[in-house]
């Protein structure tokens, strides 16, 4: 008996078909959208090119309003490449804060010539527009990249040496997004490094000397400060403008009016760098400390180093270790900082901070095997040694930061008087800034701490450094032999042994 045939369900079919195609567009969008609204970025280069920093990550988040650029850049610009991812990582980190018109002046002739007209551009080098609630500002390709022009003669096209790109757009962004400049007091009249170029000297070819501080000065005025000179002799009051004042290894004492100028601006919640100079004898700024709960020990801090398989030597040039419990070193804890030359330690008063309504934190500390030495003016070795009940032993403090009339709230902002105080001025000095600029960015920290822009407090974009290969004549030997007979020796034998199983 003929079995009898199954009865098509043509509706069940279709309805499976059509939830099917229904299932697979669903999908669809949503992989698109997961993939464009929430997808994750990552550099593996060696240099990390284009991953941003710390420091311009904040600020991005802290971006209020519409950012616009505006790129003109022609295709032979040599680091437009460079720009374009740079941006890119900048639009994503800004979470569609950011946005990037790209223009070719070449080809876009009309649309770059009324974009011209509206930010007033003069200059046919190529850059960038960044436009921000009705302010604008330019950054050419010159300030982004040191271009290297020498091989041109020799048929050679332009080469970057060094890219600088997020250090310029970060600072730009910043000076647009806070306005007016922050003037910063730097104190001048007690033999504190310049920060002015010398005058020429019109009778002799020699260069004026440079600033001892220039890159320090550098870093602190791209993010949107102005450091302007204060001498103390010459006011009867710090200027109002001035929130916030600089004092970098002064070498004499305050007079007693200088004095109460410093104490009558920190009574008025006014802000303070103190970088001090342990060799420089200023009885009467180490007293104002010890008011605030700060005594600055007459020691210096040293430690016994192994330079050989039976060798120690003495050492004076201090390791410190930034603490992970301020707001200011937070996100450098556990780095390590170079503190070149004489550096003594600081002992915070408890009593004295809870009588005085005073916050003391540590910022900086020697690492192990450091001891705060007494008689560090003695030529006995035998002296130079640590003595338990006589010189000052670990932890020792060499930086910390004082806060009068603040909370213990990070959240919370109220007007305070604030204090940071370093116990050596030398390690930002020019000739003592390491590449990795951990001092740098512990200054900037600290500035913007007693500024109030805890937002900007990071690590700072660094500086690529150019990938370099030091070759003596054994190294260039083998490298020879390597090019002209190895390499050519392997597809060689290769060759020979295909060849040789195809005869066989």
């Amino acid at each position: 008996m003929a079995e009898k045939p199954k009865k098509i369900h043509r509706f069940q079919i279709g309805l499976n078909v059509v939830v099917q195609i229904g299932l697979l567009i669903f999908l669809a969008l949503m992989v698109n959208y997961l993939g464009f609204e929430h997808y994750r970025r990552w550099d593996f280069s060696r240099d990390q090119k284009y991953a941003l920093s710390d420091k311009t990550k904040r600020m991005l988040d802290s971006l209020k309003g519409k950012l616009r650029i505006t790129v003109f850049f022609s295709p032979n610009t040599p680091i437009t490449n460079d720009v374009q991812g740079l941006l890119t990582e900048y639009q994503y980190a800004a979470k569609g804060k950011i946005d990037v018109e790209q223009i070719d002046p070449e080809r876009s002739f009309s649309r770059a010539k009324e974009l011209f007209d509206k930010y007033k551009v003069v200059t046919d080098e190529s850059m960038l527009v960044l436009d921000y609630e009705g302010r604008n500002k330019t950054v050419k390709a010159s300030e982004m990249a040191e271009v290297d022009q020498s091989g041109m003669a020799m048929g050679e096209g332009p080469r970057v040496t060094t890219f600088k790109g997020e250090q310029a757009i970060s600072s730009a962004i910043i000076d647009l997004t806070e306005g007016k400049k922050n003037v910063i007091g730097y104190v001048l009249g007690h033999k504190e490094p310049p920060i002015a170029e010398a005058a020429p000297n019109l009778m002799t070819v020699e260069r004026a000397p440079a600033s001892p501080i220039s890159v320090l000065k550098t870093f602190i005025e791209n993010e949107n400060i102005k450091l302007q000179e204060l001498n103390l002799f010459n006011v009867d009051a710090i200027p109002a403008e001035m929130k916030t004042i600089m004092i970098v290894g002064p070498q004499y004492d305050f007079s007693d009016r200088e004095m109460q100028l410093l104490r009558d601006f920190w009574n008025k919640q006014g802000r303070i760098l103190l970088l001090l100079d342990p060799s420089a004898k200023t009885p009467k700024l180490d007293a104002f400390l010890a008011e605030l709960g700060v005594r600055v020990n007459d020691d210096r801090l040293m430690a016994m180093v192994r330079t050989g398989i039976e060798e120690i030597a003495r050492v004076r040039d201090v390791i410190g270790r930034f603490l992970p419990d301020s707001a200011i070193t937070k996100r450098l804890a556990d780095v390590r900082a170079p503190f070149l030359g004489g550096t003594c330690s600081l002992t915070l008063d408890s009593q004295r901070v809870q009588a005085g309504g005073v916050q003391l934190q540590p910022l900086v500390q020697a690492e192990k095997g450091y001891w705060g030495e007494v008689d560090y003016n003695s030529d006995d070795p035998a002296k130079l040694q640590f003595e338990q009940n006589r010189d000052h032993a670990a932890p020792l403090t060499i930086a910390v930061s004082i806060e009068k009339g603040g909370s213990g709230d990070e959240r919370v902002r109220v007007n305070s008087s604030r204090m940071v105080v370093v116990s050596n001025a030398l390690f930002v000095q020019d000739n003592a800034l390491t590449q990795d600029q951990q001092a740098l960015d512990f200054i900037s920290g600290s500035i913007n701490w007693l500024m109030s822009r805890e937002q900007m407090i990071g690590i700072a974009p660094k500086v690529p450094k150019t990938l370099t290969f030091s070759l003596d004549q054994t190294a260039l030997r083998n490298l020879r032999w390597i090019v002209l007979v190895l390499m050519p020796l392997v597809p060689a034998l290769i060759g020979s042994a295909v060849w040789w199983k195809r005869r066989a």
